[in-house]
């Protein structure tokens, strides 16, 4: 198969579908592979790197999408690559449709194939081609919202450790799963008090035996929620309803209660968000401030350290680009059910159940598009 790897051209994304040590692996099961010219500039790795491991260079995106029949990319298509998209081609990437109808909209018009790594999952049912980026933004979260709440910030001044003799500031992390997993353990080793909300009491026992008494966690009650938010200095979003919109489990009243200059960083902005103030925000301008608040919402958290995300991201993904390629579309998905979860839409069509629900558009069962 004709693999190709278009430059990201996202705001500040500089990860890559495809790091060198994939295309190899690929070309090694008789692939090709096409990439964009500096695809992987901007995380060090040059068109000579691609050469060697036996890619294809193209001039152009247009290029790209013209030969390939499997586009592998990071983050959602943009306009002008969905205009590029061509029937039948299949795309693999980041979607985050549930909040974005006019993405979905215009990815049934093009009559490609577009499999999420969002909803790909595993024997255990979790989602293993989303945890790798969560296990980053939950991480990153702590480091951006300990520098918003720097004065000069706008915050309120506060170290997130504390000192000797002065208070640590109060982390609440709203979801116990891998990104808020991630943001607790970087929290508690920079020494602040971290609570964890979650409304599974299994996960909660988890996280309990995982950090001890150095933890504390709350079962999810829209009153632990209000009293814990309202006395944070740092509010971590990392709720997730895989391909649903994020519920919104901070209202807008809510914020406006909470200490002025105080920091909300909203890791379930790709899903819309989970606090009713947030809006997609960018690397080029991360922050706004919203009823006093410091909110942080940027829809691709893990493109500010992009070579640890482009090679974390490739550790899990590469396995399934591998049988795309390797068996096509219909009998990869036909072959593994996980992969088969993947599947957002097939010539026109929605086809998970999350995706039409949040959206309000018919689902045709992935069972019946791969059998169409």
């Amino acid at each position: 198969m004709l693999i190709g790897v278009p430059k990201e051209i996202k705001n500040h994304e500089y990860r890559v579908g495809l790091v060198p040590g994939s295309v190899r692996e690929l070309v090694h099961y008789g692939h090709r592979v096409v990439v964009e010219t500096n695809a992987g500039m901007g995380i060090g790795f040059d068109d000579a790197a691609y050469v060697k491991a036996g890619a294809t260079i193209a001039a152009s995106a247009a290029a790209v999408f013209a030969a390939a029949e499997l586009i592998v990319k990071v983050k959602e298509p943009q306009p002008q690559e969905i205009a590029a998209l061509k029937p039948g081609q299949v795309l693999f990437t980041y979607l985050h449709l549930a909040a974005d109808k006019a993405q979905t909209e215009g990815l049934m018009r093009s009559g490609a194939v577009c499999i999420a790594y969002e909803t790909v999952t595993d024997v255990r049912g979790g989602l293993p081609l989303l945890a790798p980026m969560s296990e980053v933004a939950g991480r990153m979260s702590i480091q951006v919202g300990a520098h918003c709440l720097e004065k000069e910030q706008g915050g309120t001044g506060i170290l997130l450790g504390g000192v000797p003799g002065v208070a640590a500031a109060h982390v609440v992390i709203l979801g116990g799963g891998v990104a808020g997993t991630n943001a607790a353990r970087v929290a508690m080793g920079m020494e602040a008090y971290v609570t964890v909300i979650d409304r599974s009491l299994q996960r909660l026992y988890e996280l309990d035996l995982q950090f001890g008494s150095q933890l504390h966690t709350l079962f999810a009650t829209v009153e632990n929620i209000e009293r814990e938010v309202l006395a944070a200095d740092l509010v971590i979003g990392a709720v997730l309803v895989a391909g649903a919109a994020a519920p919104k489990l901070v209202s807008r009243a809510m914020v406006k209660a909470m200490r002025p200059g105080s920091v909300l960083v909203d890791i379930s902005i790709d899903q819309g968000g989970c606090f009713e103030t947030s809006r997609p925000t960018t690397h080029a301008n991360p922050t706004y401030i919203e009823e006093g608040v410091i909110h942080y919402c940027v829809t691709n958290m893990p493109g500010a350290v992009a070579r640890t995300s482009t090679v974390a991201l490739n550790n899990a993904t590469l396995p399934f680009t591998l049988a795309l390629a390797g068996k096509g579309w219909r009998k990869a998905l036909a072959d593994d059910a996980n992969l088969r979860n993947g599947l957002n839409i097939a010539a026109g069509q929605v086809t998970h159940a999350a995706v039409a629900g949040a959206l309000g558009l018919t689902l045709t069962p992935a069972d019946k598009a791969i059998g169409s």
